[in-house]
C-alpha cells in the first residue's frame, strides 16, 4: 500500500513531504485490524496517531495520516486529503491472487475465489489524460466478473470518489473492457 499510494502523488508531482506521509499511512493503514475488523479504520487512526505521537512526529503531519487511515474504510470513509485519497485508490484497488492464503480451493469464500481469480492487477496513473486506471485479468473459470462487482461495487464507488477529489477520472478495465 505504501508504495502504490506514493506511486499516485508522485505521478501528479507532489511534493516529497506529501508522499512520505502517504508512505507512512499507506504502511499502518490496518493496524486497527489488530483490535478487530470491525471499524479497524478508526482504531488504526487513533493508534497510528498515539505511535506516531511517541515517534516525535510532528502534529499536523500525524493529524494528516491520521485523518487517512481513519476514512480508508468504504462503509465509513471518504477521501479528505490528498493523503486519503491516495491511500484509498491504492487499497481499493488491492485484488491479486497473492492475497489468497489458503491452499485448498474447495474451501474459498467468494472473496478468495476473487481474489485468486485476478491473475494481473495494475494501477496506473495517466497524468495527460487526468485518470487513474485499475486494469485487471480475472480467470473467468475460477469465478465470473460480477462476483467481482458484488464485493468489489462499494471500493469501485469509494475509489472513483477518491480520483474525483485528485482531479482524476477513475477508470476500470476488467480483460481488456473498459467499464468505467
Amino acid at each position: 500500500m505504501a508504495e502504490r499510494a506514493a506511486y499516485i502523488l508522485q505521478q501528479l508531482n507532489y511534493d516529497e513531504h506529501r508522499i512520505e506521509l502517504t508512505k507512512i499511512a499507506g504502511y499502518i493503514h490496518d493496524i486497527g485490524n489488530s483490535v478487530n475488523r470491525i471499524d479497524h479504520a478508526h482504531s488504526g487512526a487513533i493508534l497510528a496517531y498515539h505511535i506516531l505521537k511517541d515517534m516525535g512526529m510532528e502534529v499536523s503531519d500525524r493529524t494528516e495520516v491520521m485523518m487517512a487511515i481513519g476514512n480508508h474504510d468504504e462503509n465509513t470513509g471518504t477521501a479528505v486529503s490528498d493523503i486519503s485519497a491516495a491511500l484509498i485508490l491504492a487499497d481499493k484497488s488491492d485484488v491479486h491472487r497473492s492475497r489468497v492464503s489458503k491452499k485448498d480451493r474447495n474451501i474459498f469464500d467468494k472473496h478468495d475465489a476473487v481474489n485468486y481469480a485476478v491473475t494481473n492487477s495494475e494501477l496506473r496513473v495517466d497524468t495527460e489524460q487526468r485518470k487513474v486506471i485499475l486494469d485487471l485479468k480475472i480467470d473467468t473459470r475460477i469465478c465470473p466478473v460480477i462476483d467481482y462487482f458484488e464485493i468489489f461495487m462499494e471500493r469501485t464507488q469509494m475509489s472513483k470518489r477518491a480520483a474525483k477529489y485528485l482531479g482524476l477520472w477513475f477508470e476500470l478495465i476488467i480483460n481488456d473492457t473498459n467499464l468505467l
